[in-house]
């Protein structure tokens, strides 16, 4: 019964660290749509979820079967995050500055580009597979699911935030959410460079 529990709170405190890069992005696109219906709210926090949930499963696959080409993928992870955000986040930058002189700012945020974000915010997590790889497939999928459930709660906050700023600065706040995607990227290459 110990074993569950420290399972469990690990799993919850690894599914908030996984869940910052995320959260912002969430926030991002809060503010890039303060009037985004709760239907879109759900489907973005349940993309974000799903992500953080499958990318500690591939890595613990990856782990168990395939862990010499993984060591060798790991290296671009942090390219691959800074690539798909800045490009995003300069997508949405181009988008509010086009759309400056009309009263609401052009939706951006497409379920390609959501899906976009998703690997980008959760790529980092494959390497998660590796502090979870003493874990039987059991284990294993409690955890992602522990972080899936931490992931969409955090993403729901984050959405709000930004959905309650956005509103107040509209074109502002879509730049803004802009360059907090292109510092996500950043800071996620930076610190994957540093390793």
């Amino acid at each position: 019964m110990n074993d569950i529990v420290v399972l469990i709170v690990n799993s919850i405190l690894l599914g908030v660290g996984l869940a910052m890069d995320a959260f912002s992005v969430s926030i991002a696109n809060g503010l890039n749509e303060p009037k985004m219906k709760a239907s879109k709210s759900l489907t973005i926090a349940g993309v974000f979820a799903f992500f953080q949930a499958a990318m500690p499963l591939i890595g613990w696959l990856c782990v168990h079967t395939i862990v010499k080409y993984f060591k060798i993928f790991e290296k671009f992870i942090p390219w691959i995050a800074l690539i798909l955000l800045a490009f995003i986040g300069i997508k949405m930058i181009v988008e509010a500055v086009r759309n400056k002189d009309k009263e609401e700012a052009a939706e951006v945020l497409t379920v390609k580009l959501l899906i976009v974000q998703g690997i980008a915010t959760s790529i980092d997590a494959l390497s998660t597979g590796f502090a979870i790889a003493e874990y039987g497939i059991l284990e294993a999928l409690l955890c992602a699911g522990i972080i899936s459930v931490v992931t969409f709660a955090i993403c729901m906050v984050g959405i709000f935030i930004g959905k309650k700023v956005g509103d107040k600065f509209s074109t502002k706040a879509q730049i803004f959410g802009g360059i907090i995607l292109i510092g996500i990227g950043l800071e996620i290459f930076i610190s994957g460079m540093i390793k």
